[in-house]
């Protein structure tokens, strides 16, 4: 089944539940028939961009990389889920401008909640000072100026933020009848 390519790019603090729900979503739309493709900020490190750090260059330079990817499946009709911190407006205005059929999703969530999911242990490593300019503890998290969605996951359930983005892409027209 033929669809629209279109990149929905998951954008929040570390540990706010981005990787999951682009899962989750990536899932239902398999389950569709649609040609789906993951790129996550930890998967994506280890190979594309690992010769990348995270000083603010960097961290833009892993975005554009990303953003040229994205770009090249989107238009060739596959439904890309990325999922990637990705703090700054700017570089998140510059993806949606290269890549067209972008969606952004604000996955929100306080970073206090963050930090009690944080199974790895980041969050206690960057306030002890053995992570330097960590997102959301001593690096800025700019929120986003215009989110096409977003999700609380601090107030609702994997399933619910899942359900609210799937109407969302539905509104679109992005997903198959």
């Amino acid at each position: 089944m033929e669809h629209k390519g279109f990149t929905l790019w998951f954008t929040g603090l570390p540990c706010s539940g981005k990787s999951v729900l682009a899962d989750a979503v990536a899932e239902d739309l398999k389950n569709k028939g649609m040609k789906v493709e993951r790129l996550d900020g930890d998967i994506v490190r280890k190979s594309l961009t690992r010769d990348l750090g995270f000083s603010e260059e960097d961290r833009n330079r892993n975005i554009e990389r990303i953003t040229f990817v994205a770009k090249l499946l989107t238009r060739n009709g596959v439904a890309v889920l990325a999922s990637f911190v990705s703090p700054y407006n700017k570089i998140r205005a510059y993806s949606r401008e290269e890549i067209g059929d972008y969606i952004l999703v604000y996955v929100k969530c306080p970073v206090g909640v963050c930090e009690e999911r944080d199974v790895k242990g980041m969050y206690a490593k960057a306030r002890a000072g053995e992570i330097k300019d960590f997102t959301g503890i001593d690096h800025p998290f700019e929120e986003p100026d215009n989110p096409n969605i977003t999700v609380e996951t601090d107030k609702q359930t994997v399933e619910e933020s899942k359900r609210i983005i799937l109407e969302a892409l539905d509104e679109m027209g992005y997903l198959p009848n």
